[in-house]
């Protein structure tokens, strides 16, 4: 592993307290691959050998049964993924492949399940990680059970301004088809979403988006942060 790599890796909550000494024996044990887009990472249903970080790209996760696939997140630097299954060693839930050229970073699970036992403040880290992606789900659970295909589509806008720090113009960074999938839609509901939020200030043209009066979209959205607040 790049020695410019290993202070990112630090910096993630799930490492930052552990002593150096489990610090650096996780990363003795590591592999690091760089992988071009679109190649498959895990399979759904295979056992966990690995706890992935990505350190550049991205890399989308999704599931698929009896014939449909949708997406479940995407994950960019820096970041780790598949945590419970490692700590469980339980068989992935979700599948993962890169959607760009990606570097990731591969601990065996085995050695973060021994280290998860040794060391006090790696253990407390990977409760706290557990905890804020369970309340994620629980949250994404509630934006996909009690809002209508429009009123998702005007959040994930409105929080993606947010992350745009509030410019009424910005990218979607993602591909419409994907967005569908992410949002439980089909793509023929997206556009007819898209063009549903047209009342709302709201212009989409291509990947570009326009937001001309967030006050607006907002009285449609009902943004609420037991739902829409990123969970700590």
């Amino acid at each position: 592993m790049r020695s410019i790599d290993i202070p990112g890796v630090r910096a993630l909550p799930l490492f930052q307290d552990m002593s150096e000494e489990n610090f650096q024996r996780l990363m003795r044990g590591c592999y690091v691959q760089t992988f071009p887009p679109q190649v498959d990472l895990i399979t759904e249903g295979d056992p966990c050998d690995f706890l992935h970080i990505v350190v550049e790209g991205s890399v989308e996760l999704f599931a698929a049964w009896n014939g449909r696939e949708t997406t479940m997140a995407t994950v960019h630097p820096v970041t780790s993924f598949i945590l419970a299954a490692t700590i469980k060693d339980a068989a992935y839930l979700m599948s993962a492949r890169t959607l760009e050229k990606s570097r990731l970073i591969l601990l065996p699970s085995n050695d973060v399940r021994d280290i998860f036992d040794e060391d006090h403040a790696f253990a407390r880290a990977v409760v706290a990680e557990l905890a804020k992606c369970y309340r994620t789900v629980v949250k994404d659970t509630k934006n996909l059970k009690l809002r209508s295909s429009i009123e998702r589509l005007a959040n994930y806008l409105l929080r993606l301004q947010i992350k745009n720090n509030g410019s009424k113009e910005f990218e979607l960074q993602i591909e419409k088809r994907r967005l569908a999938s992410y949002l439980g839609m089909t793509p023929e509901n997206l556009s007819r979403a898209i063009k549903a939020l047209q009342p709302y200030s709201v212009t989409i043209d291509g990947p570009r988006v326009c937001i001309a009066d967030r006050d607006d979209l907002a009285t449609l959205a009902k943004p609420t942060p037991l739902i829409d607040t990123p969970s700590q």
